[in-house]
C-alpha cells in the first residue's frame, strides 16, 4: 500500500445536504414552474414574446420556398418554446455535466496534482449525464409533435416530389435520418456514462484500499476517454446544435460548443468549490487552488472568444450566402430581435471575465471568482440560446417560458450533484498526489 505519510493525518469529510439546502432547491424548482406556467399564460394572451413582421415572417420562410419547402406552421407558440427550451437547457447542463470527467481526466493523464482537491467535485459534476441522456431521447421525441426542433425531420422532406421537398437536406439524408441520428446520441452518452461510471469507481476503490494500482489504472481509463470525447464532442454539436439550422454548416462549430461547455464547467467547478469552502468544507483549498481555476476561467474565456472571432471573421469575410445567414439572423434578421444579445453575449463571456480577472489578486478572491463564474455561467447559457432560437423560434422569441425551464434544470441538477458529492469524502484520502495538491503553491 503505496501512500504518503502526510496523507495519514488527513481524516475524510462527508458534505451533509441540511434540510435548507434541500428546501433552497426545491424553492428554485418551484419557482421555475411558477415562472414557467407564468411565461405560457402571457404567450397565450399574446404577452412577454415577440412577434416577426410581416418582412421578418419572409424572410424568415424565404429560404425554405427557395428550396422547393412547403412552409410548416409548427406548434403553438408557448408548446414550441417549452420543447426548444427543453433541448436548450438539456443540451447545455448535459455538456457541462461531462466537463466534470474531461476536467478529471486531462488532471490524471498530465499527472497533475493540483487539482486533487478539488477532484470530488469534478465526479459530482457529471451526475446530470444518465437524466440528460433520458432527456435528450423524450425532447427528440416531443420534436415530432409538429417538427419545431428540427425541420429534417419533416416527413418527406427528403422525398423528391414531395411538396416538403428540400434538396439541401436530402443531400444530406445519409447523416440525418431517424435512426443513424438517436443510435448517435445514445452512444455518445453511452460512452460519456461509462467512462463517468469507470472514473468514479476506481476513485472510490482507492479511498477504500489505497495504493497506486486504481490511480494508474484511472490513467489508461481517462487517456481512453479523452479520445472518445475528442471525437464524440464535435459530432454531438453538429447533431445536437448544427442540425438545428439544417442548411448552415460551419466547420470549426465543433471546437466552439467545446469551448462554451469547457469555460462553463470550469466555472461550475470553482463556483461549487467556493460555496464549500464558505459551507466549512474543504479545508485543504487554498487561495492557490482558486488562482489556478481563475487562470482557467480567464484563458479559456479567452480561447472561447478567439473560436467565436475565427468563425465568424472568416464567414464574414468569404460572404457565401449558405454561411452569412447564420450571422445575418442574429445581427440584424427578425427586425433586430438578437442583436442586442448578439453584443451582450460577447461582453459577458469576454470582457467582463477578461477585465475582472485580469490581475493575480483578482483570481484569489473569492467574492470576484463567485461573481465571474456566475457571469460565465448565465452568459453561456444565453450563447446556446443564440445557437437555438432563431434557426427554431425565427421572431417568436422570449424569455419568461426559458428561464422558467432553466430553473428548473438547475434545481434538479443541484439536487443530483449534492447528491454525488455527499456519497464520498469530499477529500480524496488516499489519492497518490494529494500531498502535492495540499502544498500547491503558485
Amino acid at each position: 500500500m503505496a501512500t504518503l505519510t502526510h496523507q495519514e493525518s488527513v481524516t475524510a469529510e462527508y458534505l451533509e445536504v441540511t434540510p435548507g439546502a434541500r428546501k433552497t432547491f426545491m424553492l428554485i424548482i418551484i419557482a421555475g414552474v411558477a415562472v414557467l406556467i407564468l411565461g405560457v399564460i402571457l404567450s397565450m394572451l399574446g404577452i412577454g414574446s415577440h412577434h416577426e413582421a410581416a418582412e421578418g415572417a419572409a424572410a424568415a420562410h424565404g429560404a425554405a420556398a427557395a428550396h422547393g419547402g412547403a412552409e410548416h406552421h409548427g406548434s403553438a407558440p408557448w408548446l414550441k418554446r417549452i420543447i426548444i427550451s427543453l433541448w436548450h437547457n438539456n443540451v447545455f447542463f448535459t455538456g457541462v455535466s461531462a466537463i466534470g470527467t474531461v476536467f478529471m481526466a486531462i488532471q490524471y493523464v498530465a499527472y497533475a496534482g493540483w487539482s486533487v482537491v478539488v477532484k470530488r467535485i469534478n465526479e459530482a459534476l457529471s451526475a446530470w449525464l444518465i437524466p440528460g441522456l433520458v432527456i435528450m431521447l423524450v425532447a427528440f421525441g416531443l420534436n415530432f409533435l409538429n417538427h419545431d426542433l428540427f425541420h429534417w425531420t419533416l416527413p418527406g422532406i427528403m422525398e423528391k416530389g414531395n411538396a416538403n421537398y428540400d434538396a439541401i437536406v436530402a443531400g444530406k439524408s445519409g447523416f440525418l435520418n431517424i435512426p443513424f441520428y438517436l443510435i448517435r446520441t445514445v452512444l455518445y452518452l453511452g460512452l460519456w456514462i461509462f467512462f463517468t461510471k469507470r472514473l468514479r469507481d476506481l476513485s472510490l476503490a482507492e479511498d477504500l484500499q489505497g495504493g497506486t494500482t486504481f490511480f494508474h489504472k484511472s490513467i489508461n481509463v481517462s487517456a481512453a476517454f479523452l479520445v472518445v470525447y475528442a471525437v464524440t464532442s464535435s459530432m454531438a454539436a453538429w447533431d445536437w446544435v448544427m442540425s438545428v439550422d439544417v442548411h448552415w454548416f460551419s466547420t470549426m462549430f465543433g471546437w466552439y460548443v467545446f469551448a462554451s461547455w469547457w469555460v462553463s464547467g470550469i466555472a461550475a467547478v470553482t463556483l461549487c468549490a467556493i460555496l464549500l469552502k464558505q459551507a466549512g468544507y474543504l479545508p485543504l483549498l487554498k487561495p492557490d487552488h482558486l488562482h489556478d481555476l481563475g487562470k482557467f476561467m480567464f484563458g479559456f474565456s479567452i480561447f472561447w472568444t478567439y473560436v467565436w472571432f475565427s468563425q465568424f471573421m472568416l464567414i464574414w469575410y468569404a460572404n457565401l450566402p449558405e454561411e452569412a445567414v447564420y450571422f445575418n439572423q442574429r445581427l440584424g434578421g427578425f427586425n433586430g430581435q438578437y442583436t442586442w444579445l448578439f453584443f451582450a453575449n460577447l461582453a459577458i463571456n469576454f470582457v467582463f471575465p477578461f477585465l475582472v480577472m485580469m490581475t493575480r489578486d483578482a483570481k484569489r478572491q473569492m467574492i470576484m471568482l463567485k461573481i465571474v463564474s456566475i457571469a460565465i455561467l448565465v452568459g453561456h447559457w444565453s450563447d446556446f440560446y443564440l445557437m437555438f432560437m432563431p434557426g427554431t423560434m425565427k421572431g417568436d422569441n422570449g424569455f419568461i417560458i426559458e428561464i422558467g425551464i432553466a430553473l428548473i434544470f438547475l434545481g434538479c441538477f443541484l439536487i443530483l450533484m449534492t447528491k454525488r458529492l455527499a456519497q464520498a469524502s469530499l477529500t480524496p484520502v488516499h489519492h497518490p498526489f494529494l500531498d502535492e495538491s495540499v502544498h500547491h503553491t503558485t
